[in-house]
């Protein structure tokens, strides 16, 4: 059953400042990029525009509304949902806390967890509750305690650090005959990803089996094993993309020796009715991104349609969100346009006019902006309006002011990196950070994402 992934290849990024043609010595440029008269010299007044010299998209348009799979239609719907027959079923009959963690586990890497979301939930209350009546069913097992560690604190369970405790031996350290357990070795280092700030024991264990899996890669281990420790120290599994880790995973999965057939066929043929509905998600923006033609009028900014699709699958991949997906596509390409807008192309006195008119959100505050900015704005204030329509036909709440307002924050955030920029200012640690939490854009992705995902939608939440 064939598997694929689209990809994406990244820049190399120069920023560069255009030559400014004078006619007279004595003419000047201002600190907002405008060559200025002089008394009586004969200067001419132009623009000093910037380039970062981005490269044009990658991923032509015909192409991309060309992307078809043969994974739709009735038959393969059939087919997934006798799978999935078969596969419920398996999480109920396995009893052994380790075998059902285990099979939590391979759900979750092969990508198919979200069918199974109920029963997984109570798989793990299960043993959650077994953990707080102190039912130390894992013993000294290095692997067994780090797996149950990390998944119920991926789902939210609160579990200490000192489960790890009995470890390590008297003078604090972690035991050196852990050092033969690779397997474990392994669980604990995906494991120590999931630590908060504060929590030593966990970062001791992160460096402890960070060193150790090194060491053992240099041993004569199994061979399916190494590939597994090689590809969490190139990155850990929690900072993995989902859907590229379960393409990833569903390869290893199948040489193993222990590989249920019936959910190697199930990943694969979800895999594949997933990205057909990632492909239909892209063609429908494909199609509204050029119709706003921001990728050709704007030709200073990057035209990245497909990298900013694939941050939301990278977000949230499961089929029935092909709302989210969409809308936070525009989202993010709006915000790639705009940070362009002000870190490469507009002058200091457009960006002023341009900030206020999106902080004003009043369409008559276009008038006195450059084409190429009423362009911008139009976009922005189109999408954002039928988010929020849709939100209020939908759940009856009205959330433009949110919307508008963390827009508004995003383009005060960038404006100020704009001042600094022009007046030669170099800000503190401490003023960086102060305005960089918002100008790198989590704030407005995050308030997107509430309305687009969550339902109901609360006055409490909003507040």
């Amino acid at each position: 059953m064939a598997l694929s992934m689209l990809a994406s290849i990244p820049n190399l990024i120069t920023h560069t400042r255009l030559p400014i043609i004078t006619k007279s010595s004595s003419c000047k440029a201002s600190p907002r990029g405008i060559k200025v008269k002089i008394g009586n010299s004969n200067c001419e007044e132009i623009t000093v525009r910037r380039t970062a010299n981005y490269q044009p998209t990658i991923w032509d348009y015909d192409y991309v509304r060309s992307l078809r799979s043969d994974y739709v239609g009735e038959t393969y719907t059939r087919r997934l949902d006798k799978l999935k027959r078969d596969v419920k079923p398996m999480l109920g009959k396995v009893k052994k806390p380790l075998d059902q963690l285990e099979l939590i586990d391979v759900l979750q890497r092969l990508g198919i967890y979200y069918h199974f979301k109920d029963e997984i939930k109570r798989i793990l209350n299960s043993i959650y509750n077994q953990y707080n009546r102190h039912e130390e069913w894992q013993k000294d097992d290095l692997y067994t305690t780090a797996l149950e560690f990390r998944l119920l604190r991926q789902h939210g369970y609160d579990v200490p650090q000192d489960v790890f405790s009995r470890f390590k031996d008297e003078t604090g350290s972690f035991k050196a005959c852990l050092c033969e357990d690779i397997k474990g070795l392994l669980c604990l280092y995906e494991a120590s990803y999931l630590c908060v700030q504060g929590e030593s024991t966990l970062e001791q264990a992160r460096d402890f089996a960070h060193r150790h899996l090194g060491k053992g890669l240099e041993q004569n281990i199994d061979q399916n094993l190494a590939i597994e420790v090689n590809h969490a120290l190139e990155l850990p599994l929690h900072w993995r993309m989902p859907r590229l880790e379960a393409r990833w995973f569903i390869d290893v999965y199948e040489k193993r020796q222990d590989m249920n057939p019936i959910l190697l066929e199930f990943a694969k043929l979800d895999f594949n009715m997933v990205q057909a509905t990632h492909q239909e998600d892209l063609r429908h923006m494909s199609s509204w991104w050029r119709s706003t033609r921001l990728g050709e009028k704007l030709k200073f900014a990057r035209d990245r349609l497909m990298e900013n699709f694939l941050w939301t699958v990278g977000e949230i991949f499961e089929p029935q969100y092909g709302y989210y997906r969409r809308m936070s596509t525009k989202v993010n390409t709006l915000i790639t346009i705009i940070d362009d807008v002000y870190d490469v192309y507009g002058t200091l006195d457009e960006l002023e006019l341009f900030t206020d008119a999106v902080d004003r959100w009043d369409i008559n505050a276009m008038d006195p902006l450059p084409d190429y900015m009423k362009l911008c704005f139009l976009a922005l204030y189109n999408s954002t309006n039928e988010m929020a329509y849709d939100a209020l036909k939908e759940h009856g709440l009205h959330i433009i002011f949110y919307l508008r307002k963390a827009w508004a924050d995003l383009c005060k955030s960038y404006l100020l990196e704009a001042k600094w920029y022009y007046s030669g200012y170099t800000p503190s640690l401490q003023e960086y950070i102060s305005n960089s939490w918002i100008s790198i854009s989590g704030p407005v992705i995050l308030v997107h994402a509430y309305f687009l995902v969550a339902n109901p939608i609360t006055k409490e939440a909003l507040q």
